[in-house]
């Protein structure tokens, strides 16, 4: 049986304004929390008008405020924009005001481009710490022991359940050296995805937890027809097209045929890096959801979509939720007649 997840960035629709697209991530927690969703995360990205969830951890408050029983965390926190002992203390007091439902990812990327993350940081680092600050950042999270000096208040003692974010080898590498979950970003750069899910659970040692845990991204544009899916499609189309050819914005409106859009070239490097993708009516994306299930087994599925328009998103959501509660019933049912 495999729990399933919603990762959102928060998108900033072309028309609408960062107020809208955060009371947008609100409405649509509230709903995952009723669909069965395990978990909300919110990614950080920086400098970008079309994604407004710069500010990670005020909005994992905000939305654990809002909600009752979904975990709500960060997926992640770009850890080298930040200090390990800030990080800390942020995740320490959310995990101490909404216990047992706060997750911390951690990603190596900056999430931004280098002029942004040297503002963020302000002291920009030669040597890569990122898997020291990993540790660090752990151990703040830890009890108190006799004679510690540097202390995360509130913090220590929460334990907050860290999670490995990555898209190479390296993140694969880490996740399996410390014991830690694993999540792929699959969902824009797959190409090392089956290298580094197979590196993760054959070099996998006993950690934070005591056996591989694997969570898949995947996009789904799901809709009450084929067509109309594609069609929602196309607005994650030009944004990622927009971000590769350094003209980043608001998130497009679909269009109805998206070869209008771009050049097969420009259209066939996007396909490729959101391959791993669901897209159309209940049935079409069930068989596409299914096929990742069967293919890579994993433990998690976190979905993603930038979709335009708010009540198409959530419909897309709400119609996966379906396909993956049948796809989880199905499982325990042959669990049971065995």
């Amino acid at each position: 049986m495999t729990a399933y997840s919603i990762l959102d960035l928060a998108p900033v629709p072309e028309g609408s304004t960062p107020a809208d697209a955060l009371a947008n991530s609100v409405d649509l927690a509230q709903h995952a929390e009723q669909w069965g969703y395990t978990r909300y995360w919110f990614a950080e990205h920086h400098n970008s008008t079309g994604i407004a969830s710069a500010a990670t951890s005020i909005m994992i408050g905000h939305v654990a405020g809002k909600t009752n029983t979904i975990r709500v965390g960060a997926g992640g926190i770009m850890l080298p924009n930040h200090a390990p002992l800030m990080v800390a203390e942020q995740f320490g007091t959310l995990a101490t005001l909404y216990p047992d439902r706060i997750d911390l990812g951690l990603g190596r990327a900056p999430g931004t481009d280098m002029a942004t993350a040297r503002a963020l940081r302000r002291i920009m680092q030669q040597a890569d710490t990122f898997p020291e600050d990993v540790v660090e950042l752990m151990g703040y999270f830890e009890p108190l022991t006799e004679g510690q000096r540097i202390k995360a208040i509130p913090g220590a003692g929460t334990r907050v359940p860290v999670y490995m974010l990555g898209s190479s080898l390296f993140g694969a590498q880490l996740a399996a050296h410390l014991g830690l979950p694993y999540a792929f970003a699959s969902h824009f750069a797959p190409d090392a995805l089956d290298d580094a899910l197979h590196v993760y659970r054959s070099n996998f040692q006993p950690g934070q937890i005591e056996k591989p845990y694997f969570m898949l991204a995947a996009n789904v544009f799901a809709a009450d027809t084929d067509d109309e899916g594609k069609r929602l499609r196309t607005s994650m189309q030009q944004a990622f097209l927009n971000l590769r050819t350094g003209k980043p914005g608001p998130l497009p409106r679909p269009v109805d045929d998206a070869s209008l859009i771009a050049t097969p070239d420009q259209l066939a490097m996007v396909n490729h890096a959101l391959r791993v993708t669901a897209v159309g009516g209940p049935d079409r994306v069930a068989s596409q959801l299914n096929a990742l299930l069967e293919r890579y087994q994993p433990d998690e599925m976190i979905l993603t979509g930038m979709i335009h328009d708010h009540e198409a998103r959530k419909t897309s959501f709400r119609i996966a939720a379906e396909v993956l509660s049948d796809h989880a019933g199905a499982a325990q049912a042959g669990v049971g007649a065995g």
